[in-house]
């Protein structure tokens, strides 16, 4: 088995090995009184500048998972992923364990057995943390710990944390707090058996007198303070997306088209947009490495302005809560004219990755019926049989690298393809003085030709509603100058 991520599969039977504890025999007092080495709690960093990234938080965890459907290929690929979410969040990957079972077990997720055998794993490998592939209930979550002794953890709790060191901005701060609040809040604990309970009399098992507990009023008064916390976010969240929705307001009144760009987490959505448009946004080989929105200004190569916006990344099984904080950023999507779904042309399983970020689009309001262009990204990477893969299967595709800028030109003019069709085309005469509506002809629609004259300019155009509206009022037909 492998020390780092392997994975192994806990049927009937399960090997693994076992590190026999030193005999530290007797020692002369010297040698007892002199610091000694502890074996195992050393961790080997590629790069000194990781210790920063992982803000000294290295814990040595073991993964364990349930494969409960699909091919063993599906299961360990899962693994694998949350091998890579468990080494961002900063922790070092012990072992990986897989378990076959027609369903989590309701009790400790894996049974009761291999909870045991779980326990033998943790003692020998030195783990302080298991981190379970999937979302637990707070009973799970208990027992399992009762069994195995050490902190566990759930695939929920674990990309909840990852937001929360990657949040940078208020309202990103602001809704990865909900999401964890709204996490906590089913599965807090009161202060155990010996004060959290009211009991008494003999009904209570004869305690009697001085036995009485103050009741669960501590747990109350979390569960209260929580939810007013979340009130109070929720609150805060819809002032700050405000500012948000007066910007895409003022770009749907001037009718500037608007793209998204979305797919899985890791897929190189920033560095295509960074591509597109030098925003200069942040781009790190890990997962969630950016999670507020960036919207940046384009044009295609006839000159249209449109809009490009960076959403957050998905990941298969997102938590609900998360969706449910960020909805407010994922409305950029739902508003958007045209989707640029970005996928991992390098990824083993880029089918996976499309299906899971398309499931989160049905939880998107008006998402689905979008217009996608499937952007196969990472092509300096790809292996040739999955890029033919990926385009046979999505016939409304293109294939780019960001990185080294291969295809992006032909992704352009295909954008400027997919780009809502200017309503309006005029032939007018516009008087010199309102050189204004030239401009915003130049910068808001489509312009054919111009023509300087003495009486003024001649232009020849498709423009949106609103200029349309406003060149009527001022500017003369051309067929009766």
């Amino acid at each position: 088995m492998g020390r780092h991520g392997g994975v192994a599969l806990l049927s009937g039977e399960m090997t693994y090995m076992h590190n026999e504890p030193e005999d530290i025999g007797d020692y002369e007092l010297e040698e007892r009184q002199a610091l000694r080495r502890v074996a195992g709690l050393s961790t080997e960093l590629e790069d000194v500048t990781e210790v920063e990234y992982r803000q000294l938080r290295l814990e040595r965890v073991v993964l364990i998972g349930v494969w409960t459907s699909g091919t063993s290929f599906d299961a360990e690929n899962s693994l694998q992923e949350l091998k890579l979410l468990a080494e961002t969040a900063g922790s070092e990957v012990l072992e990986g364990l897989i378990q076959r079972r027609d369903r989590p077990d309701p009790a400790t997720y894996i049974g009761s057995g291999k909870a045991i055998e779980l326990r033998d794993i943790v003692a020998s490998t030195g783990a302080d943390t298991v981190i379970c592939d999937g979302e637990l209930t707070p009973g799970q979550l208990r027992q399992l710990e009762e069994v195995v002794k050490v902190k566990v953890i759930d695939r929920t709790a674990l990309i909840l944390d990852i937001f929360a060191q990657h949040a940078k901005s208020r309202e990103g701060k602001a809704q990865v707090e909900l999401a964890q609040l709204s996490y906590l809040l089913p599965r807090l604990r009161g202060w155990g058996g010996n004060l959290s309970r009211q009991v008494g009399g003999r009904a209570a098992g004869g305690v009697g007198i001085g036995g009485r507990g103050p009741g669960e009023t501590k747990i109350e008064l979390d569960r209260r303070r929580i939810r007013e916390r979340m009130a109070k976010l929720r609150r805060q969240i819809k002032e700050m997306s405000t500012a948000r929705d007066t910007k895409r307001h003022s770009r749907r009144r001037r009718e500037v088209p608007a793209v998204a760009i979305a797919g899985y987490t890791n897929a190189g959505k920033s560095s295509l947009l960074n591509r597109l448009t030098g925003a200069g946004v942040l781009v790190e080989d890990a997962l969630f490495a950016t999670l507020d929105p960036t919207v940046r200004r384009a044009r295609t190569p006839e000159g249209r302005l449109f809009t490009l916006a960076d959403t957050v990344g998905f990941v298969r099984h997102l938590p609900h809560q998360l969706v449910e904080a960020f909805r407010s950023t994922l409305e950029e999507v739902g508003d958007a004219d045209l989707i640029l779904h970005v996928v991992d042309g390098s990824h083993p399983d880029p089918e996976s990755q499309l299906a899971a970020v398309r499931e989160v689009f049905g939880e998107i309001e008006g998402a689905r019926d979008i217009p996608e262009i499937v952007v196969i990204n990472k092509a300096d990477a790809a292996a040739r049989e999955v890029i033919d893969r990926l385009t046979m299967r999505e016939r409304h595709s293109i294939v780019v690298s960001a990185r080294t800028g291969q295809g992006i030109s032909e992704l352009m003019d295909l954008i400027e393809q997919e780009l809502p069709h200017l309503d309006h085309e005029v032939h007018v005469l516009i008087p010199y003085d309102r050189g204004d509506l030239v401009a915003r002809a130049h910068k808001e629609g489509e312009v054919l030709s111009v023509d300087h004259t003495g009486d003024g300019t001649i232009l020849h155009a498709r423009v949106p509603s609103t200029l349309h509206h406003e060149l009527d009022r001022v500017a003369k037909p051309v067929e009766t100058v």
